[in-house]
């Protein structure tokens, strides 16, 4: 009896395993094939969702008249009105602040300390080598965990700081100052407009049509790889050579360091620095997202086009001239809804002399503030009078990277928005006005975008359907 029940249980645990087998290799046999279906190259990563951008508003994809309803004043036929359509994108709710812009400043200025003391104290400030997988960094990366010591004991590391000062500034004025112009942010960028232009080269091979076209691509694709060195620290003095003969020097000294002016827009960044802080905003999301969550991310700031600004500036009003929605500079108690240069040159009347607190007026109808007045701000755009003709309608985007050794007229970007010195008219949203991307103003500031990628809610093997709503 005792065998026969051995037997019994042992022939039932026997059953139990080759029936678990069977399903292993039932669904090892489902999961490979997809049944013969067409499911799509499936991903372990999770869903895609890309969340909201601190500190910027959706702005939604549409289709507008751009240039619609502006006055001509100087009769330069530039609005030429064009029906658009304009992706998805989320926008800064303010200009860039002089605090927000001192974040890179003070990033660039860290890390170049760094570069420095690695040269002294390698073991401290650079890391050579992954701790969890061995691998070797060549370059090596800067250690940010490590504080600088500034005002070390250590007679090396006073040394090489050294190099970032001043020279006999302290004799001078009894304090150690930092040298800005040897605060240069390095990057490097690929040149797609230059890497799409087709070139024909007799001999060429022409089988791959899509390649053939570019011989010189084929041969080294680095050749579409630009390095950009750029100088981020403002040009402090452009309160002053703006308006010579006018007092600024108090603003000059004060206005980007100071902390009463934390939260008022950066001026005096050229067109290049802008651009370069957008890459710095760009690398900085995505070195987080990498190191704390193992997550490849497709973030990117950069300007906005000439097109998505008039449609963010428009908040979702088609035909009306300003941000606000209507045709006045006044509300209907008869405060005015923006920082400019109101009446016959009252420019105290709106409540500021020159630059204000961002945020200071009511937002458009889709949360932006300054959108007209307080500074002008730079977009993506190059500036040609007949752009509107020979852009395309969806998306449309005129550039052209301009060289330092080229003439000032193609080194024209477009400005929009009006500022605090401007009259009315510059406040439109069809106003457009240029300034040379290597000049900084004490009237030009800028805010950034990110384009909406998109948010995938994953999907269902178990749904028929491919569509996913």
């Amino acid at each position: 009896m005792t065998c026969r029940k051995f037997r019994t249980i042992q022939n039932v645990k026997m059953k139990n395993i080759l029936l678990f087998a069977s399903v292993v290799l039932l669904l090892a046999s489902c999961s490979n094939s997809n049944q013969g279906e067409l499911v799509g190259a499936r991903k372990k990563s999770k869903p895609f969702y890309q969340p909201d951008p601190y500190g910027m508003i959706f702005i939604p994809q549409g289709s507008y008249t751009m240039g619609v309803g502006g006055e001509d004043l100087t009769y330069g036929q530039l609005h030429q009105p064009k029906t658009i359509s304009v992706s998805g994108f989320f926008m800064d709710e303010t200009e860039i602040t002089n605090n927000e812009y001192r974040e890179f400043v003070y990033w660039v200025r860290d890390s170049i300390a760094r570069t420095l003391l690695g040269e002294v104290r390698p073991d401290e400030f650079l890391i050579t080598e992954n701790e969890k997988t061995g691998e070797i960094y060549d370059p090596p990366f800067l250690n940010w965990k490590e504080d600088i010591e500034w005002n070390s004991e250590d007679q090396d590391v006073r040394d090489v700081l050294e190099e970032m000062y001043l020279p006999d500034f302290e004799r001078y004025f009894r304090r150690k100052e930092i040298d800005t112009r040897k605060l240069f942010y390095e990057y490097y960028w690929v040149d797609l407009q230059a890497a799409a232009k087709k070139e024909f080269v007799e001999g060429a091979d022409f089988r791959n049509a899509g390649l053939a076209n570019r011989p010189k691509g084929l041969e080294n694709r680095s050749i579409y790889v630009r390095k950009e060195m750029i100088n981020v620290y403002p040009d402090t003095l452009a309160w002053i050579h703006d308006y010579t003969y006018s007092f600024n020097d108090p603003l000059t000294e004060k206005y980007f360091w100071h902390p009463a002016y934390d939260h008022y827009p950066v001026v005096g960044v050229n067109w290049s620095q802008a651009k370069a802080f957008c890459v710095w905003r760009t690398e900085k999301l995505n070195s987080y997202l990498r190191a704390k969550k193992g997550e490849v991310s497709l973030a990117e700031f950069r300007l906005p086009t000439e097109a998505e600004w008039e449609w963010a500036a428009r908040g979702g009003n088609h035909l009306n001239p300003y941000p606000w929605g209507g045709p006045y500079t006044r509300n209907d108690k008869g405060c005015f809804l923006a920082n400019f240069k109101p009446i016959r040159g009252n420019y105290i009347a709106d409540g500021g002399l020159r630059t204000v607190i961002v945020g200071h007026f009511p937002p458009n109808d889709w949360g932006l503030y300054d959108m007209a007045g307080n500074v002008a701000e730079w977009t993506n755009s190059a500036f040609d009078p007949s752009s509107y003709n020979f852009t395309w309608d969806m998306n449309p985007n005129y550039t052209y990277n301009a060289k330092e050794n080229d003439p000032p007229v193609m080194k024209r970007k477009v400005i929009r928005g009006g500022s605090w010195k401007d009259i009315a008219y510059y406040l439109q949203v069809t106003t457009r006005a240029y300034e040379y991307q290597d000049t900084a103003k004490s009237y030009i500031g800028f805010r950034t975008i990110q384009p909406f990628l998109g948010r995938n809610k994953g999907d269902n093997p178990n749904k028929a359907s491919r569509v996913y709503n």
